[in-house]
């Protein structure tokens, strides 16, 4: 796939980079691209992994494409099936996606990194939230923000729209690793390919406990595991990967995953 959006597949991993000079903004037409690429990797069983990153070396995303605002484009119109960029509001995305950091990362940008499962970013990169600056609302890091990083940091982010950069965002675990930028692409890949030789079966269930969890007390999500009243858990301790995995401990060697 070409355009703003461009995506390649290696194996079960799929690649998305955005791609919209001079800055990778996302209009309402990007964002509805990257939510049909998103929803469409989502229900490929071959594909187990993805990696989002930016075109180029300057730029990751800067969010919302404030050019496109001014020409008509909606703050409130139609973002597509995942919501803006294709991730933050995709149902039932079961699957590890890895956030490759690979310049500036603000606004609806830093949200798309936030949407990701692990964020790795090159050394040059920084972070932001502006929004506070141009008067509106940086909507969905105000939900997510003050759960991933301390909430003292997190909120000065908001109310001032100060930059970090990529070392202080490692320092507050905003983001999981740091690389030199030559380095970044390989070091994603890396991690993808150990990504898609694991279980998907087990990620699956690992991301619905956890994204179902958060507005649940422990005893209940517990019950619900135990009871297997998460669709995912419940194909997992039904499947023929849950067996090959004991299987595969006793005879000592490398399971095989089938996804089933």
């Amino acid at each position: 796939m070409t355009g703003p959006v461009r995506t390649e597949r290696r194996g079960a991993v799929l690649e998305v980079t955005l791609d919209r000079p001079k800055a990778n903004a996302i209009d309402l037409v990007t964002s509805r691209l990257m939510g049909d690429v998103f929803r469409d990797f989502r229900d490929d069983a071959t594909l187990r992994v993805a990696i989002v990153t930016g075109a180029g070396d300057k730029f990751f995303c800067p969010g919302w494409d404030l050019k496109a605002a001014a020409d008509g484009d909606a703050v409130d119109g139609d973002y597509g099936v995942g919501g803006f960029g294709g991730l933050q509001e995709l149902r039932d995305l079961n699957k590890p996606v890895i956030a490759a950091v690979n310049g500036i990362c603000c606004g609806g940008g830093l949200e798309l990194a936030l949407s990701a499962d692990i964020i790795l970013a090159a050394d040059h990169a920084t972070f932001a939230l502006p929004e506070i600056r141009s008067g509106t609302l940086a909507d969905a890091a105000s939900i997510k923000l003050p759960k991933r990083i301390p909430y003292h940091i997190a909120m000065e982010m908001l109310l001032t729209g100060r930059w970090i950069d990529a070392e202080e965002a490692a320092r507050w675990g905003l983001v999981n690793h740091l690389y030199p930028a030559k380095d970044l692409m390989t070091e994603s890949r890396n991690l993808g390919d150990r990504l898609a030789s694991g279980p998907p079966l087990v990620y699956a269930a690992i991301k619905e406990v956890v994204r179902q969890a958060e507005d649940m007390t422990f005893q209940d999500a517990m019950n619900r595991i135990t009871k297997r009243q998460f669709p995912t858990v419940d194909a997992l301790y039904s499947s023929e990967d849950q067996l090959e995995g004991a299987r595969a401990f006793s005879e000592k060697r490398d399971p095989v995953w089938r996804g089933k």
